[in-house]
């Protein structure tokens, strides 16, 4: 008779086999990527941009599968099978949600496997057209005097533009009253006709605005100019606090994706990056495509923890919850 322990150990083998056999043949059919957010926003443009370029590089078709709002999108790719055929495209605010959906189904940390980061987008903070502050020094003074009389616009608790009114407010050292949109397409047009004072929104959204001189730019928040803002100083260049943020985009997998799948996903990543009609479309968004060092499998599984414990402590010390 078999001895027990050599029973287990094989049926452990045996278990694997599976997961073994598929790590060599994958892909064999499409590989969707869930994208947290309605058709048209930045994240399923850029999803669609980064599966179209992705697919390039594999033998399957990669197709977007919109499912918002962003945590309803991570929990079904939590949840789903580790067979690398399910992905998320998600960005900062799933690292926020950690902290600000305190009823998660899964943790945040260790139910992904972080396959590369992909884009990262310099913040812009606006503002109405007469806003009376001369630079980010005055503006930030301003919101340190006036406090909640300022109104501020976001697209939600789980959005950049929200995490950057928190940068904002830490700075300041004062708290403005924050009014939360369905999009930042609602927030500028409030922003435009006067009724709102301020938003921190991505370069992608804002851009067009800036340059029109619909809204007031004050500064990005990326280390340097935009080379589509040339005009927009940094927040370091204002002589202010430095805000230093950008809306990063990531691409991950469900937790105990095999290894072999996770570097075959990350190579196609890596190719995708260099990739010249992705490359022209992410400048006509003003993001720029990760490097090589970003988008690598080593990198994101660190930046990922990183970004989630960056957060945790900005968000309770707001004490505004999205549970």
């Amino acid at each position: 008779m078999m001895p027990f322990r050599r029973m287990l150990l094989c049926a452990a083998s045996l278990a694997l086999v599976p997961f073994a056999a598929q790590a060599q043949t994958y892909p064999d059919r499409p590989i969707a990527i869930v994208a947290g957010a309605a058709a048209g926003g930045p994240t399923d443009v850029i999803s669609r941009i980064v599966a179209e370029a992705m697919a390039r590089h594999l033998p399957q078709p990669v197709v977007v599968e919109n499912t918002p709002p962003a945590n309803v999108g991570a929990q079904r790719v939590a949840q789903a099978r580790p067979d690398g055929y399910t992905l998320l495209m998600s960005n900062v605010g799933l690292a926020a949600g950690a902290t600000l959906f305190r009823r998660l189904s899964f943790d945040t940390a260790t139910a992904f496997a972080p396959l590369g980061l992909v884009s990262d987008a310099a913040m812009t903070i606006i503002a109405r057209p007469e806003y009376p502050a001369e630079d980010m020094r005055g503006l930030l003074a301003d919101i340190g005097r006036r406090g909640e009389a300022l109104n501020i616009g976001t697209a939600g608790l789980a959005s950049a533009a929200n995490l950057c009114t928190l940068l904002m407010q830490q700075q300041a050292q004062s708290r403005m009253t924050i009014v939360a949109f369905r999009g930042t397409a609602p927030a500028i047009t409030e922003l435009m006709a006067g009724r709102l004072d301020l938003l921190c929104d991505q370069a992608t959204n804002t851009a067009p605005f800036i340059r029109d001189n619909r809204v007031r730019a004050f500064a990005v928040t990326s280390p340097a100019r935009l080379p589509g803002l040339p005009a927009i100083p940094t927040t370091a260049e204002s002589g202010a606090p430095i805000i230093a943020m950008s809306t990063w985009h990531g691409l991950f997998a469900p937790a105990g994706t095999p290894e072999a799948i996770q570097q075959r996903l990350n190579a196609a990543l890596v190719a995708a990056m260099q990739d010249e009609r992705l490359r022209a479309r992410f400048a006509e968004l003003q993001t720029d495509p990760a490097t090589p060092e970003r988008a690598s499998l080593a990198f994101h599984r660190r930046y990922h923890l990183e970004e989630i414990e960056r957060w945790r402590p900005i968000i309770q010390a707001a004490g505004a919850y999205a549970d």
